[in-house]
């Protein structure tokens, strides 16, 4: 349990499930960041941590509490008797899929939503292994990088594996009226007629925060009363909030954490800037161009299989600190261009990477699976 693009897109596509009226159970192996409770009260559907590990626990410990974990959710498994299981991460694919396999579940789906950062070589080997030898009937991939990363990376069979964008489900533009877009604006400290970046994402390595943070006093000598607005947290936080303040910056940025009013905050922004240095499919650029927030991001297979240049936003070499405040400058002195890339990304997004269309997609291939593969 913890804020980020694989969960999000669980809890997204369990809701949905749900609402159809499918009996559906979201299960975790651990509560990294004290969500439990929140996402019970949120979500109408079973939600079960499994306990598998403890943060800060030394090894032996969270050895032992994994195996526990483990056989909780074999448990699990036989009790509930499932038709499907899902699994969300390469971690959960390596843990869950084969548990679902000996326990007799018809249709086994594996994701994969790009490569963990760090992640030993070794250990994306046997996830290739293990998704060919059966234990999962397909691996679905969320874009044409990650497919690429499968097959050609880990090995995979390529009719083992099947894309399926993300998607997402926008809330209509009435909930967000220009009184509260400015009281928003005002609570983070933005002047009238100054602007607004947003960027959200865990504050790790892969999505190269450091790089918006070097970008920004480029950006400051030409438009002084811009604000930057980071949405998320992680690892990286005290080491970017020190870089802010080496650069003298740290009066323009607000550092916002972990936060549920996402969709409000992008409603008061003027460029959602995404410089990754790796990536899947971002739910927060499907979502920052579905509330027609005009992006500039890293010119990523994952971001480019959406974002075409000059079009949907603007796209950059990752890195390149100089071209990305060159971007956003752009974009910021530039209403009309603002205007166009915003109205044609939320007319993508709205049409193409909605919740519905994914969540049909996976339906459809449960079903498809299920006929192959009777109990």
């Amino acid at each position: 349990m913890t804020v980020g693009g694989a969960q999000h897109v669980l809890l997204a596509q369990a809701q949905w499930f749900h609402d159809k009226g499918y009996p559906v159970t979201a299960a975790f192996f651990y509560d990294k960041e004290n969500l439990g409770a929140r996402w019970n009260t949120r979500y109408d559907f079973s939600i079960i941590n499994l306990n598998a590990r403890r943060t800060g626990a030394n090894i032996i410990t969270n050895i032992a509490l994994l195996l526990r974990g483990l056989m909780r959710l074999w448990h699990l498994l036989r009790r509930e008797r499932f038709s499907v299981v899902e699994t969300f991460t390469p971690h959960s694919n390596l843990l869950g899929l084969p548990l679902a396999w000996m326990a007799g579940v018809p249709v086994r789906i594996g994701s994969h939503h790009g490569r963990i950062e760090n992640e030993p070589r070794w250990l994306e080997w046997l996830h290739g292994r293990m998704i060919d030898g059966g234990a999962a009937n397909v691996l679905v991939t969320v874009s044409s990088r990650v497919s690429r990363l499968a097959i050609d990376g880990e090995g995979i069979k390529p009719e083992r594996v099947k894309m399926i964008p993300n998607g997402v489900s926008i809330p209509p533009q009435e909930m967000f009226p220009k009184n509260n877009v400015t009281k928003t604006r005002q609570n983070l400290g933005v002047a009238e007629y100054a602007h607004l970046l947003i960027s959200v994402g865990r504050l790790t390595s892969q999505k190269g925060h450091g790089y918006m943070l070097a970008a920004f006093p480029q950006v400051l000598a030409h438009l002084p009363k811009t604000v930057l607005a980071l949405v998320g947290d992680g690892p990286r936080r005290e080491e970017l909030e020190q870089q802010a303040r080496a650069s003298k910056i740290e009066a323009g940025v607000r550092f916002l954490g972990t936060r549920d009013d996402v969709y409000r905050l992008l409603s008061a922004a003027d460029v959602f800037v995404l410089p990754s240095v790796s990536e899947g499919m971002p739910m927060s650029l499907l979502e920052a161009m579905g509330m027609g927030v005009p992006v500039v991001a890293s010119h990523l297979e994952g971001i480019a299989d959406v974002v075409e240049n000059g079009q949907h936003g603007l796209l950059v070499p990752p890195g390149e600190v100089k071209l990305l405040a060159e971007a956003i400058i752009r974009l910021l002195e530039n209403d009309g261009l603002r205007k166009r890339l915003a109205q044609s990304a939320q007319q993508l997004v709205r049409e193409a990477y909605t919740l519905d269309r994914m969540c049909e997609q996976y339906e459809e291939l449960f079903f498809e699976t299920y006929q192959e593969n009777p109990v």
